[in-house]
């Protein structure tokens, strides 16, 4: 059984955790992430879900899904040949963390847009 972390554990986030992170919880993938929790789709299917994303973009996010186990890709039996994306067991298990960070942002908004008006007005006032 894996070790849990204690709230009194000094938080330590290696090079494999870091880049873990940066692909999954990056712009397209928490986007693409939201599309595959309600459905499986085809990659059309979440260009148009997620129309300011690129093709590219969207080819690379993923690939690093799929390369991380969060998300699969089946190929459909039709004609011409299909790929359907659907996110696996392993990424269902990201809901609870990401819907858990999204719920500090949502309280600690105000708090924060608060901070950022401060450090701007402070840095106005800094520059030349």
């Amino acid at each position: 059984m894996p070790d849990t972390i204690s709230p009194t554990d000094p938080l330590e986030i290696s090079t494999p955790h870091r880049e873990l992170l940066d692909q999954v919880l990056d712009k397209w993938s928490l986007s693409v992430l939201n599309e595959l929790c309600e459905q499986p789709c085809r990659f059309n299917q979440l260009r148009r879900a997620i129309p300011t994303v690129s093709q590219k973009s969207l080819t690379a996010t993923l690939r690093r899904l799929e390369r991380n186990g969060i998300i699969e890709r089946k190929l459909l039996s039709s004609r011409p040949v299909a790929v359907e994306y659907r996110i696996t067991p392993l990424g269902k298990t990201l809901r609870h963390p990401i819907d858990v960070l999204l719920e500090w942002v949502a309280a600690h908004m105000p708090d924060i847009e608060q901070a950022r008006e401060t450090f701007d007005v402070q840095d106005l006032a800094e520059d030349p």
